[in-house]
């Protein structure tokens, strides 16, 4: 069975939002480790946790961490130390939960100079991954261009983990309404990005997937999320996506707009039958 599933809140706890997400008709679920609008680290209910961890490996769930919007890996000086402890924090309580990783966005850099930029990412990383001994890994996730071009196709992810000190603790989250509006993915053409990517290996290092359909078309740079089926993207697309075969190894995690009844459960059940097209 794909193992899909939706974002949920921590609102009650850790393991309670696991629950949640089982009771929706997932496998997989993701979640803010704390507050996404602040640096401000977290002393958290480890118990809970811990417990999270124990009913997700009893139940079959996985699970996986996303780190505030706020973290930036291509920025420098104190406002880089300061993510990166945040990201630390994130890296903690994802190991207790024992989630896959934290999703960490590309990072974006305003300066003359864009290499700049990548230097920074790499030094960031390699600021983070020095002072991380779990297993839970720092998920870089693509970008949707609206930043600019960085962060936007799988050469850059791949170069950049190729570059750092300890690329075992570097994974991807691949997000398919960045991928759209970045023009990565172009209507009607999933195939012939998927086999780029396998070439170039990147499904080896992809851990997740954010499931989006886009509000606007291929190339427009605009990240905004419509609800499966009902974007550009579109089934069609969704039904292609799916048919791929890494899509079977990973946690396929939906951030789209909730449904009529306020959740994502109808998005879930229409993505399972869309797969049951692609396996026809």
């Amino acid at each position: 069975m794909t193992t899909i599933g939706s974002h949920v809140s921590t609102r009650y706890g850790y393991r309670k939002a696991a629950e949640h997400a089982v009771a929706l008709g997932g496998q997989a679920f993701q979640y803010f480790p704390k507050n996404p609008r602040t640096l401000e680290l977290k002393a958290f209910n480890r118990s809970d946790a811990e417990n999270c961890a124990k009913w997700c490996r009893e139940n079959d769930v996985v699970s996986i961490a996303h780190g505030p919007y706020l973290v930036n890996p291509a920025t420098e000086g104190e406002a880089a130390q300061r993510m990166a402890l945040c990201t630390l924090n994130d890296l903690e309580i994802a190991e207790a939960c024992g989630s896959i990783g934290v999703i960490v966005h590309f990072g974006h850099y305003k300066g003359k100079d864009p290499l700049q930029g990548y230097r920074n990412i790499i030094q960031w990383i390699n600021n983070v991954t020095s002072l991380w001994e779990g297993n839970a890994l720092i998920l870089l996730e693509n970008q949707a261009g609206d930043h600019g071009p960085m962060g936007t196709t799988p050469e850059e992810l791949l170069q950049i983990r190729s570059l750092i000190q300890q690329p075992e603790k570097v994974g991807f989250c691949l997000d398919t309404c960045h991928l759209f509006a970045s023009g990565e993915w172009r209507q009607g053409e999933w195939t012939s990005f998927a086999e780029r990517a396998r070439g170039l290996g990147f499904w080896d290092h992809v851990q997740a997937i954010h499931l989006n359909d886009s509000r606007y078309p291929s190339g427009s740079c605009k990240d905004r999320h419509a609800a499966i089926a009902e974007g550009w993207i579109g089934r069609d697309g969704f039904i292609e996506f799916m048919a791929t075969p890494e899509m079977g190894q990973l946690p396929l995690v939906l951030e789209t707009p909730t449904g009529e009844s306020g959740t994502h459960r109808e998005q879930i059940q229409l993505l399972r039958q869309l797969s049951g097209e692609a396996q026809r």
